[in-house]
């Protein structure tokens, strides 16, 4: 069933309510009429090709929008052109990032249509994404003095306080992802003989180890201590969720929501500003090592980037001297 609202076309039954999570069931009209090779070719670029999550709700939200419009225009899969293709970009009320990752999905679905024989030629091959070039991220950065302001703000006095405290240290001083972080298990903090390392298991199947500064080491040592999970098993979750306000862990995992929850809420009681994140600490760990002259190739290892460039956009520098400029301007 497709139903309309201007020109933003849905497959589903309510179009207000439907989630591309709500419809992951159902095959798009043009997919089932384009017989047993469009359907496998679906399947196949969905499941088989996509083993992140998150790419694959978003281009199956990108391909199911776009047949739906093909199917209220009356044009099977075969039909379809560059032309219905850069109409529909167009007509994108959205950031250009969006619509290259639009373009990107529909690209990539027909490749398989192609290979499937259910379509001669790729019709968004030809479709030329707009140019749009990220210097720098989005991301506003916490800054060195703040970051040592958050720490020195958080109460040692509970197992919560000393969780929270580990996990915003291990956010600092490993530039660990979030959802890395919330991934940990006991086993994951471990002596090397030398050493203690955590083990992260990252995006993109990364399996990164990083070395635990001695400052953060006495943290999570004092932290296992008082949540009582010295000597629990290796499987365990390493960071449990609190029960409400006692003070007190239950046996359950944190997850990437609730640790998100927990920096916004230790933020607001420490006076900064609510647009900082868990990714916030990242950036200026990136930031401040590259302005005390680590060389790029050092950091991407320690930020798990495959290319330097995703490095560079977490690089404040510029943004700084930027600052500095326009606070010189004399009118």
């Amino acid at each position: 069933m497709v139903q309309s609202n201007g020109d933003r076309i849905r497959i589903g039954p309510v179009i207000s309510d439907v989630q591309p999570a709500e419809i992951a069931g159902e095959l798009p009209e043009l997919v089932t009429r384009g017989g047993a090779g469009a359907r496998f070719a679906y399947e196949e670029f969905f499941y088989g090709r996509l083993r992140n999550p998150h790419t694959r709700k978003a281009y199956r939200f990108a391909v199911h929008e776009f047949l739906g419009r093909c199917e209220q225009l009356g044009i099977d899969l075969p039909e379809v052109s560059p032309r219905q293709i850069s109409q529909y970009l167009d007509s994108l009320d959205c950031s250009p990032s969006t619509r290259k990752q639009r373009l990107a999905a529909l690209r990539h679905f027909f490749d398989e249509l192609v290979v499937r024989h259910v379509v001669v030629l790729n019709p968004a091959a030809s479709v030329r994404g707009e140019r749009y070039q990220v210097v720098e991220g989005k991301t506003p950065d916490i800054g060195v003095e703040n970051a040592r302001r958050l720490l020195a703000s958080i109460r040692t006095d509970n197992a919560v306080g000393l969780r929270d405290r580990s996990i915003i240290g291990i956010l600092i001083y490993t530039a660990a992802r979030v959802g890395a972080v919330a991934r940990l298990h006991r086993q994951d903090f471990y002596d090397t003989g030398d050493q203690h390392c955590l083990h992260f298991a990252d995006k993109g199947g990364k399996s990164r180890e990083i070395p635990v500064r001695h400052d953060l080491q006495g943290t999570l040592f004092t932290y296992l201590a008082a949540a009582k999970l010295g000597d629990a098993d290796g499987g365990s979750p390493l960071f449990r969720s609190a029960d409400g306000r006692t003070g007190h862990l239950t046996n359950r995992p944190v997850t990437a929501g609730d640790i998100a929850r927990m920096v916004k809420r230790r933020l607001r009681d420490t006076g900064l500003s609510s647009r900082l994140s868990p990714h916030s600490f990242r950036v200026t760990t990136v930031t401040d090592l590259l302005t005390q002259g680590v060389p790029l190739e050092e950091v991407q290892y320690l930020a798990g980037h495959s290319d330097p460039r995703t490095t560079r956009l977490y690089d404040r520098r510029q943004r700084r001297v930027t600052r500095n400029i326009v606070e010189r301007i004399s009118i």
